[in-house]
């Protein structure tokens, strides 16, 4: 059987599928995997009739369809790194970011994430036989903390045009957690025009941390924390890129030792949602160090690298 059209979809006419569209629902399988109350929210009809056009979705999309741990294993093989520049650090993360991927840094301030964001922004547009994507960017700003600047570093550093480099980055400022979310959508715009490889937000949680204050708020955070990671999902895998998440920490008391720890802002919303967590923090002079905290596939481990004005470097 052939893929249908959103529009051969029950109850969804042209201008219906026009609304599913303009909000990131580009195929069947995006509709078959929807809620009912929000698909309901999007094209203005009831909680029944959403639920019918996500009914048919699923019978269009032959969604209950198995496949054996082999396909899983070929599919995954179609993945794709960029590099970070830091032998140590690919090695890290088993050869650089991987794409359909969610890849988290936390740290405190001055611990290197902006860094790393903008050092992948750059070595996305390279070559594949050079470690990168031949992609664009996107920078997702919550902070202020973009620099055109240090871009021009980084990609003279890698011989690379500064002005060539600055057009492939897709740049905007988020003012508040909703207009976050909502970039995502621009986002998929871009995405459809542009060859985009990598998705940055610097930083993920700022906002959410700011306006929902208090533990009375803590649910409704939470439930926006997860909606915007499982769109950064979606983007992942409908444009095969990799997505890159800065986040802050919060100090908490460690009970064994009589000191504090540092733990990422989002709990486990955002820790069970990035595939891979990384904790930066500052060592002696221009060094970092980056250790693995969590990965579906590869062993806790930390290493040494620098930040140098030409960008990332491997500790000589």
């Amino acid at each position: 059987m052939s893929e249908k059209n959103l529009e051969d979809l029950d109850s969804v006419g042209k201008a219906t599928a026009e609304k599913l569209r303009e909000a990131g629902y580009t195929n069947i399988m995006e509709v078959a995997t929807a809620s009912p109350q929000e698909l309901a929210s999007i094209v203005e009809v009831g909680v029944q009739v959403a639920a019918k056009i996500i009914a048919s979705a699923k019978e269009s999309a032959d969604i209950g369809n198995f496949v054996t741990g082999v396909d899983i294993f070929e599919k995954r093989k179609e993945l794709e790194r960029i590099t970070l520049g830091v032998k140590s650090l690919n090695d890290l993360l088993g050869g650089g970011i991987q794409t359909e991927a969610i890849t988290e840094f936390y740290g405190e301030f001055g611990s290197g994430k902006t860094q790393i964001s903008h050092q992948l922004c750059v070595n996305v547009q390279l070559k594949k036989d050079e470690g990168g994507l031949n992609g664009d960017a996107i920078f997702i700003d919550t902070e202020n903390t973009f620099r055109p600047e240090r871009i021009i570093q980084m990609a003279e550093g890698l011989g690379m045009n500064p002005q060539d480099t600055l057009k492939r980055i897709h740049y905007a400022r988020a003012y508040n957690s909703s207009h976050q979310m909502l970039l995502i959508e621009k986002a998929k715009e871009i995405a459809k025009e542009y060859p985009v490889k990598l998705l940055v937000v610097d930083s993920l949680t700022a906002y959410f941390r700011a306006e929902y204050i208090g533990r009375g708020t803590l649910a409704d955070r939470q439930q926006q924390l997860n909606k915007h990671m499982h769109e950064l999902l979606r983007f992942s895998d409908v444009f095969r890129a990799s997505i890159v998440c800065t986040n802050q920490v919060s100090a908490k008391p460690d009970s064994l030792f009589g000191g504090e720890i540092n733990k990422p802002i989002g709990g486990n919303i955002v820790s069970h949602t990035a595939t891979y967590i990384v904790y930066l923090r500052k060592g002696k002079n221009d060094r970092r160090i980056a250790k693995l905290m969590d990965s579906p596939d590869l062993p806790e481990d930390e290493t040494v690298y620098m930040i140098t004005q030409e960008g990332l470097k491997d500790v000589s």
